[in-house]
């Protein structure tokens, strides 16, 4: 397939760019520092700048799906939305947050008391993203949250997935790698199970 991966030099970014390329699809790699992205088979970087509305569609058009991945703190989702849109891309995968993740029925982990408040900056505008694509009537989307604690680590290819409840492992915590979420990401572009949804991946 011919994906568009817009943010493909960031920490998720990099790992799906890896895992696309290990199953011989076609990236186009966009993001602001593009031309830094390292030459590979498959590869195409474009240096790409999601704000502007009159070149960004075009970078997009013609690929099989779009996979945003961008930090959502400062991001104009509206805007990232018509950029989607114009582009005519058949379908988009959104790299999501946790804190929507509901820790009991009902009760969403951003809500929780105590909760951080230096990562509400960034959980929040990922929750009214979420809640937009709720009413998008267009857009074909599928929005992937990781559990709470996501960072570097392992492709294990082992993990579960599960719908808007926190996914908690035997050892109480709720974790994934970057690895092993772009493993799920990838699946998900391969065989879709969840459009229009979102759903998470955990161990």
């Amino acid at each position: 397939m011919k994906i568009a991966l817009i943010g493909a030099t960031g920490n998720v970014g990099q790992r799906v760019l890896d895992e696309a390329l290990s199953r011989g699809h076609e990236v186009t790699g966009l993001a602001r520092s593009a031309d830094k992205l390292e030459a590979r088979a498959g590869l195409k970087p474009v240096v790409f700048d999601l704000t502007d509305e009159e070149s960004a569609p075009a970078a997009i058009a013609g690929h099989d799906c779009a996979v945003l991945s961008v930090r959502f703190n400062g991001l104009d989702f509206e805007q990232a939305l018509r950029v989607i849109d114009k582009s005519g891309v058949p379908r988009v995968l959104i790299v999501g947050g946790a804190a929507s993740l509901e820790a009991e029925p009902g009760k969403q982990l951003i809500d929780q008391p105590g909760f951080p408040k230096e990562i509400k900056a960034e959980a929040e505008p990922a929750r009214q993203a979420l809640n937009r694509l709720f009413e998008e009537k267009e857009i074909d989307w599928t929005f992937l949250s990781p559990s709470v604690f996501f960072g570097p680590g392992e492709r294990t290819g082992t993990f579960r997935l599960g719908k808007d409840a926190l996914l908690t492992a035997e050892d109480g915590k709720s974790h994934i790698s970057y690895e092993d979420y772009a493993v799920a990401l990838l699946d998900e572009i391969e065989e879709p199970k969840h459009r229009g949804e979102r759903f998470t991946v955990g161990y």
